[in-house]
């Protein structure tokens, strides 16, 4: 039917429209596999241009069956779970007004307090996101850190965590510190190279990989594929051995050089499609039941849920 239908068609033309419609068919192909999606955000500021059900529909065009969702203020994750019950998981986020609070929140007793009471609620199922940066705040004594960390402990429930020092003796320490606590790490540590993240891995039994935002639009320091959208070898190695531990997200922060700006609403729903088109690509280059794995299977059981 495609041939008669641009045979019809400029020859110039056809080139350009048979590879249009093969994009369109790989897309809907791609759409068709069932995803988790372990690193998103609904803010106040995206609230201002994405719905609810705008973001549930962006969910359902890429087929993602299970999201964990961090929002500012906290309550905004609730939100889409209130909407989507069996879909979101709704992580305690702990910047309660804006993402300016990431420079002060580990001198704050009230975070901790907020923290204690919310997760006796019973409605969040995970802390975070939450950012230990140098310089900026990466303090990991602090009571309010230490008491976090054994809320998170006590509640069993995941503290999903953004680092970005240059080695990955901070990771370590941390985890090797509370062998009790499953770390979700952001972004596969942000600046680290494989053989770094592989280092804390090694070392840490209970820490997971999740690899949003190492697409070519941010984290630039060390992307994690080539021109292609293939893995680079070190990192295709690193993932098919910790293959069980590894995850994906989209993180759709947008532009990334923004911060909750107070005159623009925060766009980066509307590009969700194409960050979880980044990791299907790379994905699709894997053993299949590695891949499915790594797009579903793992974020399953690292939430109790069953098997689709």
């Amino acid at each position: 039917m495609a041939k008669r239908l641009t045979a019809l068609l400029p020859r110039r033309e056809r080139g350009r429209v048979v590879s249009a419609l093969a994009a369109l068919v790989s897309t809907a192909a791609n759409a068709a596999t069932p995803l988790a999606d372990m690193h998103l955000h609904y803010t106040w500021s995206q609230a201002e241009v994405t719905s609810p059900r705008d973001a549930l529909a962006a969910l359902d065009a890429n087929d993602v069956q299970l999201a964990l969702v961090t929002g500012i203020p906290p309550q905004q994750a609730l939100r889409l779970a209130d909407a989507a019950p069996d879909r979101i998981i709704p992580a305690l986020g702990i910047y309660r007004h804006s993402a300016q609070e990431k420079s002060r929140w580990s001198f704050d007793p009230a975070v901790l307090a907020y923290a204690r009471t919310a997760l006796a609620s019973g409605r969040y199922r995970a802390i975070g996101e939450v950012h230990m940066i140098p310089g900026f705040m990466a303090k990991p004594d602090t009571p309010v850190v230490q008491g976090l960390l054994a809320l998170a402990a006590e509640h069993r429930v995941p503290f999903w965590l953004h680092t970005e020092f240059s080695d990955p003796s901070f990771m370590i320490r941390l985890c090797q510190t509370h062998p009790q606590v499953t770390f979700l790490w952001a972004h596969a540590g942000s600046v680290l190279n494989p053989r770094q993240v592989g280092q804390a891995l090694a070392a840490c039994p209970r820490l997971w990989l999740e690899l949003a935002a190492r697409d070519p639009w941010r984290h630039h320091a060390e992307r994690i594929t080539d021109a292609t959208g293939r893995l680079k070898p070190a990192w295709r190695a690193l993932i098919l051995r910790y293959a069980d531990r590894t995850v994906i997200g989209s993180d759709p922060v947008w532009p990334v050089t923004q911060l909750d700006s107070w005159d623009e609403p925060d766009t980066g729903w509307h590009h969700v499609d194409d960050f979880l088109q980044f990791h299907r690509r790379w994905l699709d280059d894997l053993p299949a039941p590695i891949a499915r794995r790594i797009r579903l299977d793992n974020a399953l059981r690292l939430f109790g849920h069953a098997q689709p």
